[in-house]
């Protein structure tokens, strides 16, 4: 357990950290499901607004630096690839 003021407020400030980036990958996990879910009743206009949504949060996650630049990038890219392909 942590002894000194410094090491107690280090523990106070990741659990903080922590609940944050938690709710940030939650809510990431939501939008690419909503996408996934989207692509998978085959309704290609849900699925690209769904895309839209899901885009700019990847990314906020990824700035924010719950997730790697590439890792956002790469799961925007092979949603869109599935999305374009819909019905193609």
């Amino acid at each position: 357990m942590a002894n000194t003021t410094s090491a107690k407020k280090a523990v106070r400030k990741i659990a903080r950290r922590t609940a944050i980036n938690k709710a940030r990958r939650s809510r990431v996990r939501t939008f690419v499901r909503k996408v996934e879910e989207a692509i998978a009743s085959g309704d290609k206009t849900a699925a690209e607004t769904a895309l839209k949504a899901a885009q700019p949060e990847l990314m906020r996650a990824a700035t924010k630096g719950v997730l790697h630049k590439n890792t956002a990038s790469r799961k925007v890219s092979r949603l869109a690839q599935r999305v374009k392909t819909l019905n193609a």
